[in-house]
């Protein structure tokens, strides 16, 4: 048992045990391959990496994937998908920029409200799954669909500009060097990794998407924990279009086109399975790392795009056989 004096007063061989399950967790592998690649970017550009305005940007920009990341997550949690992550995250961008720009109201204001729009169609997700017994990613789909038709078709191709002065300063602003983009997507993280390791609705969640006929054998509402987990989904997809709005300083109707294979990408990398059942904040936000980086170097070595989606979509493919492969060889106990 860990005493005040943390593991000091562990026996060695425990101590050793513990350390040989960190190193085999995958978040000690995606932190290693983050340090790797980081490593290895600042050598071959000549320390460009480390330059202040490059490495602010580098994590400046990391806000959003990190938070459609943890959007993902929180369905994968419960074995379901959310494919309209990353079009309600331009929604909620658009949201917030027409309440500041055409109906005049403040930026705290449009904040919140765009934050609750988010909220407010992840729960109407979760309640259209629940009642239809409609797979989410069918359900989801549909949503992605009448979003985008909602961007283009009330909104047109207008840029929105001009927006508050306070607002895009505080995206584009620092505390201590560190960009506060990065600090409210890693405070979100921390606040999102004690909901499901603390909270008892989180536990819920967690056990719905483990094993929903035990759930409900223990008293779980199981279409409680769905509908949670879309309204989670929402309003972290809703947090990240603000995040959008504050960095961007105008919004059109193409922001968060490019955002869902990146939803996929980070939590799938990040260890978390796709039946539902476990998250990994830590490993999602690892894998939104490293994803950025992947990023940086197209931008640094002037790699085509296409290339860039390949290999994220490769290693997508890649994380999610490797997990079936682990599954079937616990099942087998070998």
């Amino acid at each position: 048992m860990t005493t005040a004096t943390g593991n000091a007063g562990l026996p060695p061989d425990f101590r050793r045990a513990r350390l040989r399950e960190l190193v085999r967790t995958p978040e000690f592998t995606l932190a290693l391959i983050a340090v790797v690649g980081f490593t290895a970017l600042a050598s071959t550009t000549h320390g460009n990496l480390l330059h202040g305005d490059t490495l602010r940007s580098v994590f400046q920009y990391l806000a959003v994937p990190i938070l459609v990341g943890l959007a993902q997550m929180a369905v994968l949690g419960v074995g379901q998908m959310n494919l309209s992550v990353g079009v309600l995250t331009g929604f909620c961008s658009m949201i917030a920029a027409w309440l500041m720009v055409r109906a005049g109201l403040p930026a705290g204001v449009a904040v919140v409200a765009a934050v609750l729009v988010g909220a407010a169609v992840g729960a109407v997700n979760g309640l259209v799954v629940v009642l239809t017994r409609i797979n989410g990613f069918i359900v989801t789909l549909a949503t992605m669909t009448i979003i985008d038709g909602l961007r283009y078709g009330v909104h047109g191709t207008s840029t929105f500009q001009g927006y508050s002065p306070d607002l895009v300063r505080l995206g584009q602003g620092s505390i201590l060097g560190v960009p506060n983009p990065f600090l409210v997507a890693v405070i979100v993280a921390v606040l999102v990794a004690l909901f499901f390791r603390r909270a008892a609705l989180g536990r819920q969640l967690l056990a719905t998407g483990g094993n929903p006929l035990a759930a409900r054998l223990s008293g779980i509402s199981n279409d409680r924990s769905i509908v949670l987990a879309h309204l989670l989904s929402g309003l972290l997809a809703g947090i990240a279009g603000v995040v959008e709005v504050a960095l961007s300083g105008s919004v059109n109707a193409t922001i968060g086109d490019d955002l869902l294979l990146p939803s996929f990408a980070a939590p799938i990398i990040g260890g978390v399975a796709l039946v539902g059942g476990a998250v990994s904040v830590a490993g999602t936000c690892l894998a939104a790392l490293i994803i950025r980086l992947v990023d940086v170097a197209q931008a640094q070595y002037s790699i085509d795009p296409s290339w860039v989606s390949l290999i994220v979509g490769a290693v997508v493919l890649g994380a999610v056989l490797l997990t079936q492969l682990r599954t079937r060889h616990k099942g087998t106990g070998t």
